[in-house]
């Protein structure tokens, strides 16, 4: 997807928002503003990072997480503090990055990396009720692990109890693509004998390495063995 320098409109529900945490401040070219590339970036990766002030000091934590629709869920313990402190209403800043590629250019100033990123700003809420918790829970299994809902054992009372799901509105946030092949500015388009390009980076899933535990004769299900050739983070086609 081509990262558009159009500034996106408030009033388009189909255009990512323009606050001053979302607008861009320098290399515009590489701000995606149609919401579609936000769905894209957070549905092609599997890991987020949660930032907030926790006690007066900063912590990113890495954090799975699922998506539906306009809404992100977040899970842990009860007894976490930054899961208790996003709970309470503390602003986040929940971001995801994908690396594709590591761009090589005649000058190292020029090196850089192709990658998609999207940060999503606001506070979350606490999902209420075991019907609403469940469905959240579903939604973040599928999104790590899909398939696995309804072949192995969901949360009983007691694990709903001790598990805290957060949703934060997708309504604040922004997305920056950066692809393609290094530029060459007129210091080095003589330096013909020095190599510039890109050497792409894929995500793919390894064989799956069954349990000790599992006893013999119990396959590895079809949900998880088809990722291994079914399943990877690339980069989007151009």
């Amino acid at each position: 997807m081509t990262a558009s320098t159009k500034r996106p409109s408030l009033s388009s529900p189909s255009s990512l928002s323009a606050t001053p945490r979302t607008t861009p401040s320098r290399k515009d070219q590489y701000f995606a503003t149609d919401r579609g590339a936000l769905y894209d970036v957070l549905d092609a990766a599997l890991l987020c990072h949660v930032g907030l002030v926790l006690d007066g000091s900063p912590v990113v934590l890495p954090t799975a997480y699922g998506r539906e629709g306009d809404t992100l869920y977040l899970h842990g313990s009860t007894g976490s503090a930054n899961i208790r402190a996003a709970a309470e209403g503390a602003q986040l800043c929940v971001t995801v990055s994908i690396l594709d590629g590591i761009v090589y250019a005649r000058s190292l100033n020029d090196h850089s990396m192709t990658y998609r990123s999207a940060v999503i700003h606001g506070r979350a809420t606490l999902v209420t009720g075991d019907e609403r918790k469940t469905r959240a829970l579903r939604v973040l299994s599928e999104h790590l692990s899909p398939g696995s809902w309804d072949y192995a054992r969901t949360p009983n009372r007691r694990e709903l109890a001790a598990t805290h799901v957060l949703a934060i509105d997708l309504g604040e946030a922004s997305v920056k693509i950066r692809a393609g092949l290094p530029p060459v500015g007129d210091a080095d388009r003589d330096a013909t004998t020095t190599w510039a390009g890109l050497l792409p980076v894929h995500t793919t899933f390894g064989s799956p390495v069954t349990a000790d535990y599992v006893p013999d004769g119990v396959a590895v299900p079809e949900h998880v063995s088809a990722r291994v050739t079914g399943r990877t983070v690339r980069p989007p086609s151009r």
